[in-house]
């Protein structure tokens, strides 16, 4: 059933089954005019009843609504194909959409991840279970492109876009500076920390969402309406939460790199993970891919830092600590000389 948590902002929780996030949070703003629906869901069954009822109990007439959609992945993209028609505009990131509308970029990130030591049997599983390739948007779909500081005025509301890449290339909220609310999409969200993924080479997408964060951190933000999960009011908080763990991954992957030369697939293995499972083999082949990709995330961001160097070996790529980094991995000293050296939090912050 559909929630009012501000004046003509509805929320609708649109469920994803059998997926760890459990639900997106789909706005709803009543204009007097045009309507719009901010993210929609995976385009599957469930989330189309989810939101077909969630509208019908608000009477919102489509044909007089309007899509803005934060980012490319599946769970906000998904299921605007199935409500989208002639004369209802998407809008939407140009980054974004030259991915989404290329089908190639599948293959690129399979040719990638098997140079990273993605097991090569574990590879069709991986993009056939991914829920960005099972529940994308289908058909022709043709978007209105946005840019970074447009508006958008809707039920007395005037938002700015705000361009928020490293969740993605071209990940964008809305700010709206006379009530001060962020909606966040999942640039930035309450109790979840957004997964910061790379599938290509020279691309650094965590160096991008952290400057995004120091972006969003500049505004001043009453409320955040994030893409998952509960709405939360202390941005700046979280903002830095958020970049102390960033920062305790990089050091945990200078101190694996410390014992030897590793693929981005055996750096995740070695990694900590917040999951139910007792160890790596038991990890499900969807959140393998997940946790390699935040690897590769990070390690290009400490390659770009000047922490560590790649090689490619026949057809494999490894990263290794460059000469003088192994001496200096000990407990507790590298994350307050990391954190210090790369300006993620300030020296007054301790562990």
């Amino acid at each position: 059933m559909p929630e009012q948590i501000m004046e003509n902002i509805y929320i609708v929780e649109i469920p994803l089954p059998q997926n760890p996030l459990k639900a997106l949070n789909s706005y709803v703003i009543i204009g007097e005019k045009r309507n719009l629906i901010i993210d929609t869901g995976m385009n599957r069954e469930e989330c189309l009843e989810a939101m077909s009822a969630g509208l019908g109990e608000l009477e919102i007439d489509l044909a007089k609504t309007d899509f803005f959609i934060t980012h490319m992945h599946a769970d906000h993209l998904g299921l605007v194909s199935r409500l989208a028609a002639p004369g209802r505009t998407i809008y939407f990131n140009r980054p974004d959409a030259e991915i989404f509308l290329d089908e190639s970029k599948w293959n690129e990130q399979m040719d990638f991840a098997q140079l990273c030591g993605f097991p090569t049997d574990e590879l069709k599983e991986a993009i056939e279970k991914h829920p960005g390739y099972r529940y994308k948007a289908r058909g022709d779909i043709s978007f209105t492109y946005l840019e970074d500081g447009d508006t958008l005025s809707v039920g007395g509301y005037t938002f700015r876009v705000v361009s928020t890449p490293g969740h993605t290339p071209g990940h964008f909220c809305l700010y709206e500076p006379e009530r001060k609310i962020l909606v966040s999409g999942d640039h930035i969200l309450g109790k979840i920390t957004p997964n910061i993924s790379s599938w290509s080479d020279g691309v650094d997408p965590l160096h991008d969402y952290l400057e995004s964060l120091d972006k969003i951190n500049t505004l001043e933000i009453k409320t955040v309406l994030p893409g998952h999960r509960h709405i939360f009011h202390d941005c700046q908080k979280r903002i830095q939460e958020l970049k102390n763990h960033h920062a305790q991954r990089a050091e945990e992957i200078l101190a694996i790199l410390a014992s030897g030369a590793y693929q981005a697939y055996d750096v995740a293995a070695r990694m900590t993970w917040d999951m139910t499972y007792k160890n790596w083999a038991e990890f499900p082949v969807s959140q393998k891919w997940f946790a390699t990709g935040e690897a590769i995330s990070h390690l290009q961001y400490l390659e770009n830092k000047g922490f560590l160097r790649k090689e490619r070996i026949g057809d494999k790529l490894v990263y290794f600590l460059l000469n003088g980094r192994e001496n200096n991995i000990e407990s507790g000293a590298t994350i307050s000389r990391f954190k210090l050296e790369n300006g993620i939090v300030s020296s007054g912050d301790s562990y």
